[in-house]
Formats: structure tokens, sequence, C-alpha cells
């Protein structure tokens, strides 16, 4: 998509004012796919020289808003990481421009980064355009469909993945109403050494949900956090799923996660 709007694209390195007008430009995945007659500058992060993924000295793992989905999948040999970025069902040309940051920053009830982030306790550094930075939880990043707390021109920098998420034991579930299409549900569960049970609810939601458990639930139980943790109004209604059939499918790949893990 031509944006016949744009009249400057600028180097992040030499941004200095945020302007109404203005929108960051990582993969340009989303920006290009409509017009957005609101827009008139872009400041285009590609050559800010960010670290795609960085290990940290505890474990943990950094994750540049600007590392694309390619060298995610590229860089890593964990399953959950290698499924999530499947989840996407995108081409080659897709995976080698979309980047992890501007998933979270739609803000989309099916995008896989939000699901793979918020499911290992992902935490956001959020940057504004005078330099002052504070630090989320990917949980309560998104708060919508396409909804989210970035404020006016601030920027997602990186997302950290601490040691101890890394190292739980995981489970992905995925359902859609078409063979190749969005994600309609998308459930992971993990499992620590302490025997504590996560399962994060996304794509069926219109903003990831966290239960957790201390104990081994039974079906039963799963089923009643589930209805209890997700209000009516939270299943998401789109033209990729009715909220009933959303529900109906994060029960039953739940109750499968639970049966692997537990």
């Amino acid at each position: 998509m031509d944006l016949n709007t744009i009249a400057q694209v600028c180097d992040a390195r030499e941004f200095r004012e945020w302007r109404p007008g203005d929108a960051w430009l990582g993969g340009g995945t989303y920006l290009f796919s409509e017009p957005q007659p609101h827009l008139r500058r872009l400041i285009d992060l590609s050559r800010t020289g960010w670290t795609p993924l960085h290990r940290l000295p505890d474990g943990g793992l950094e994750i540049a808003a600007t590392c694309t989905v390619a060298e995610l999948f590229r860089s890593t040999e964990r399953e959950l990481f290698r499924q999530c970025c499947h989840a996407f069902l995108a081409s080659f040309k897709i995976w080698n421009m979309a980047t992890v940051g501007g998933n979270l920053c739609n803000s989309l009830p099916a995008g896989p980064m939000i699901s793979l982030t918020a499911a290992l306790d992902g935490v956001c550094l959020l940057q504004s355009p005078a330099g002052l930075r504070r630090r989320l939880p990917v949980l309560e990043f998104v708060t919508g469909a396409g909804e989210n707390v970035l404020r006016e021109g601030e920027l997602l920098r990186s997302i950290t993945i601490p040691a101890a998420a890394l190292a739980r034991r995981t489970a992905f579930r995925q359902a859609s109403l078409y063979g190749h299409g969005r994600s309609g549900v998308l459930v992971i569960g993990t499992l620590d050494s302490a025997g504590v049970l996560r399962l994060t609810i996304t794509g069926s939601t219109t903003r990831p949900i966290r239960i957790r458990f201390h104990y081994r639930p039974g079906a039963a139980e799963l089923r009643s956090a589930i209805d209890h943790a997700v209000p009516e109004r939270v299943w998401f209604d789109d033209i990729h799923g009715l909220p009933q059939w959303r529900r109906h499918m994060t029960l039953l790949l739940a109750e499968e996660i639970r049966r692997e893990l537990v």
C-alpha cells in the first residue's frame, strides 16, 4: 500500500522530537497494509543496530523489538518459539520483515508473539520520546483487541524473558476455522520444577489471560477456573470465530494441555 500522505522518512538515530502525524516504522507489515491518512512522517528503526536476541548473564533472554520472526526462528531450537513463529502462517517475505515488537504493538488477539512472550512472563521495556523508560509485563501491555498501554510517541524497545520461564516444560495448542487461517484460539501451558501450572489464553480473547495452579487441577477445576477468569465480554468475536466457538475450543485445548503436562 502506497502511503501518499508521508512527506518524510526519518532515521531513528537522528530523531529529535515527536510530532503529530509521526509513526515508528519497524518491519512495516502493518503500516503498509492499509491506508494511514493521519500519518505525515515515519521514523525508521531499521538502522538502530539493536541486537535481535541477547542472552543475559542470569540466563534470561532479551528480544529487541526490531527482531524479525525469521531471526527469532533461526536463533533458537526451543520448540515453543518455533511453534509460535509457525502460528503466523505467513510467507517468507513476512517472516523476514515482520518484527516481534510490531506484533505486540498491533495488539491483535491472534498475535503469536504476544502469545509467546505472555506465556513466558515477558516484560516490556517502553521508552518515551524524552528517553524516559518504564517496564511492565506483556500480560498488562495488551489491554484489548488492537489496544495497549503505549502513550503518545512511546516506543517498545525490547521484551525480556526471565531464565526461570525458559526452564519450564511447555505445551502448545492452536485452532483456526480454516486450514491455513488466522488463530482463533491459541493456548500455551507451562509447568515449572515446583509443579506450578500456568495456562495462557490468547487468540480467543481480546487480551491475554493467565490462569495459575499451585497444584494438579482436575478437568472440572480447570474448566471452572477458565470460566471464572474470562468474562463473557472478553471472548473475541469476528469473522474468524464466534465467541461460543472460541470458548468451546479454549476449554478443549486447555484440557489437552492439562493432560499433557500434569
